[in-house]
């Protein structure tokens, strides 16, 4: 595999125009796993914002909070590492931010049944 990476790598550099060939060539440039990562989670940041339409009876708190431990774990290790991936550490804040939206409107409709039962039951 990397065989054929560095061969098309090669081939791709001669059509990179020179204006461009900094962030190219950057140690978290499109020729690394520091882009790419970064570029396909941007999925899961689509699909939190697709949740937003999601009735609240059916938020998953404890994915959501996985999903925000997940990215507030990803978006600090983004700024410690070297090169610092600012485009991971973007990703992983939108993660985290569309996650704790979902929690708080699940922790809130959990907290309204409860409060509306207990009211049911004293009368």
């Amino acid at each position: 595999m990397s065989v054929i990476y560095r061969r098309s790598m090669l081939f791709l550099d001669k059509f990179v125009p020179p204006k461009f060939q900094p962030t190219w060539n950057h140690p978290a440039g499109p020729k690394t796993i520091f882009f790419w990562a970064p570029a396909v989670k941007w999925g899961l940041v689509i699909a939190g914002l697709g949740d937003l339409a999601r009735p609240v009876e059916k938020v998953s708190v404890s994915q959501s909070s996985a999903l925000l431990a997940t990215g507030v774990v990803w978006a600090r290790y983004s700024l410690v590492i070297i090169p610092k991936n600012w485009s991971l550490f973007a990703v992983n804040l939108f993660v985290a931010s569309s996650a704790l939206y979902q929690v708080v409107r699940g922790l809130r409709f959990q907290m309204a049944l409860k409060e509306n039962e207990s009211l049911e039951t004293k009368e």
